[in-house]
């Protein structure tokens, strides 16, 4: 078989939660090129259309659907607005995600639901609705969510984050069980250090290149380097994976025992 085939998403239908920048906008792009309809969901209308722009210049096809993850309603709406467009969703990217810095003693019941909201609930309920929608159109599908190497570890002032992360690891699991019979896989990667415009001041700072010293392959990822892992899951390629975590951190784990 051909390999370059093998990876390819033509016909699918991909929706990618928290387009609007890093890893999602990277993701979107990257399941455009490889033949699929994508569908952009995140808050920023500017940046959306931005992007859909540019993958529409490329030869691909996208929509924009603005949405907070953490609203039921609009979720639904930007499901609705996808079938419209293109049909049912058969590829959900459950990227959106946010990071808080806070000591656990001063933790309010805002600033920890805030994060377990959005990196958590988010990703259930709006696989939740993939995959329902996926079982009555009587499509097979897939989804893939972000997790973290966080996931595995825990740092001061990031308890909330840590605790999520994992937490998404174990519904990945749980999403595909359930859904294996329905033809649906769900998979997670889980990713270490990779630069983005959120975290390149700090990452390129003394502070953070010292950090290089804890990492065996010695640098921090770009988003290009979770392509791989993306198409793996997201394709065909990755026809008898599901529950799986793909961990891509330039072999930082292997530093901090997980």
């Amino acid at each position: 078989m051909d390999a370059g085939k093998l990876f390819r998403l033509d016909g699918r239908v991909a929706l990618i939660t928290g387009a609007s920048s890093g890893l999602g906008e990277r993701m979107a792009e990257v399941a455009a090129a490889n033949g699929a309809k994508v569908v952009l969901v995140a808050r920023r209308k500017d940046r959306l259309e931005a992007l859909k722009a540019r993958i529409e210049k490329a030869g691909g096809k996208a929509l924009v659907a603005v949405a907070d993850v953490t609203d039921r309603k609009a979720m639904a709406a930007a499901f609705d607005a996808a079938e419209k467009a293109f049909g049912t969703v058969d590829l959900l990217v459950a990227n959106a995600g946010i990071a808080r810095v806070k000591k656990i003693s001063d933790m309010t019941e805002s600033s920890w639901r805030e994060v377990l909201d959005t990196n958590l609930d988010a990703v259930f309920f709006w696989s939740q609705e993939a995959a329902k929608r996926m079982s009555a159109a009587k499509k097979p599908g897939a989804i893939v969510t972000i997790s973290s190497i966080a996931a595995f570890t825990v740092a001061y002032g990031l308890s909330s984050y840590h605790v999520a992360k994992a937490a998404v690891v174990q519904v990945t699991k749980a999403l595909a069980l359930e859904f294996a019979r329905k033809r649906i896989r769900v998979n997670t990667i889980a990713p270490g250090y990779v630069v983005t415009e959120i975290n390149r001041d700090f990452l390129l700072s003394p502070e953070g290149q010292a950090m290089l010293g804890g990492i065996p392959l010695n640098r921090f990822g770009e988003p290009a380097d979770l392509d791989g892992a993306f198409l793996l899951l997201a394709s065909d390629a990755g026809r008898l994976m599901t529950g799986s975590t793909i961990v891509v951190d330039a072999g930082h784990m292997l530093m901090v025992g997980g």
